[in-house]
């Protein structure tokens, strides 16, 4: 057996044109056929590369020909990069994709490998054009300390979920690509002309979910962020929502006198703040009407999550109200025994004595 110019000659049987589909189901199931060598044919006869030749081919005419090889594409990045093998039980088993950008985070055994495993994702992910280094979300504008480490040096993409388009800037705005099956849930729950309020909305994901696919009145979408306010209004634009959401550049704690002015009773808030949703709680509970729906989402250590629900109901109590249906939804893991958690938060307004 040798190797000529990206083909192997070896042996193979011929077989004429009308049998080739059976004898090619008989080779791979039993596992005869040579799967990284492409099979060949010419007007008359087909050629099937083949690892021995048993009885049962010997009235098969035998031959010695070059075959093409197949290109064999790595499962993983983790089959091709260059790191010591020593090493390679730490590299991530899974990264965020936004858009055609990788965020990926790395330990700090593997940061000296970065460009490494930069340009090992590239190339195992055809549909990519950049790699980031990502730290943690952090700061209130929940952003992310980013480095390009492989590809295109930008930030910007445009990422595509149930039909909609949301332009990004991974670098400037928070955006999560795991919370679409979310976002879409979220969207079935809304009512005929609810009033929503989006308490941090970003580049405005969950705004322009529900107003796309539900009935609303209208939707609040709120940010502190500028960068994500410019782009939540190029993506309300772009997928046509223009009639259903307003965005406000605000404090989220500026809510109460935001509505108030706009005279709106508002039927169901979205409070997606991880870390710090919790010290916003009294805000939304002075927003939302009797008997209306907070989505309230978090992330907890697996014995810290009672305690966090017994804050809210403290915190619902002072402010003369009581949360009912508090189950906790484990959305994504996000460490070792850390959620991303959601609850669906009904509010009923105590009526004073």
């Amino acid at each position: 057996m040798y190797l000529i110019m990206g083909t192997i000659r070896t042996t193979g049987i011929q077989v004429d044109l009308r049998q080739a589909e059976k004898i090619r189901k008989y080779l791979s199931e039993n596992n005869i056929l040579r799967t990284d060598l492409k099979i060949s044919k010419d007007a008359s006869s087909i050629y099937f590369p083949v690892k021995e030749i048993s009885k049962e081919l010997d009235s098969y005419t035998t031959i010695e020909r070059e075959f093409e090889k197949r290109e064999t594409k790595p499962k993983s990045y983790k089959e091709i990069v260059a790191i010591p093998d020593n090493l390679r039980h730490e590299l991530p088993t899974s990264y965020n994709i936004i858009g055609n950008i990788i965020l990926v985070k790395l330990p700090e055994s593997l940061l000296k490998y970065q460009k490494e495993v930069g340009e090992s994702l590239l190339k195992t992910n055809k549909n990519i054009k950049t790699v980031c280094l990502t730290q943690p979300v952090s700061g209130e504008f929940r952003i992310r300390d980013i480095k390009v480490i492989a590809g295109e040096n930008r930030t910007k993409t445009t990422h595509k979920e149930y039909g909609l388009t949301f332009n990004v800037d991974v670098k400037k705005t928070y955006f999560s690509p795991t919370l679409a099956t979310e976002r879409k849930r979220v969207a079935t729950l809304v009512k005929q002309d609810e009033t929503i309020v989006d308490m941090f909305a970003g580049v405005a994901p969950f705004s322009i979910m529900i107003a796309k696919y539900a009935n609303p009145k209208i939707v609040y979408a709120i940010d502190k962020n500028e960068y994500a306010v410019k782009f939540a209004k190029q993506n309300i634009k772009n997928n046509n929502v223009l009639d259903k959401i307003e965005v406000i550049h605000a404090d989220a704690k500026e809510i109460y006198r935001i509505l108030n002015q706009k005279n709106a009773k508002v039927d169901r808030v979205i409070m997606n703040l991880p870390f710090s949703a919790h010290s916003f709680f009294t805000n939304a509970l002075g927003i939302i009407g009797n008997n209306g729906v907070i989505h309230y989402y978090d992330i907890r250590k697996e014995e810290k999550i009672h305690e966090r629900i017994n804050k809210l109901k403290k915190t619902a109590k002072e402010s003369r109200a009581t949360l009912k249906n508090l189950n906790v939804r484990k959305i994504k893991t996000y460490a070792p025994r850390e959620f991303y958690i959601g609850l669906d938060i009904t509010v009923r307004k105590n009526t004073p004595m």
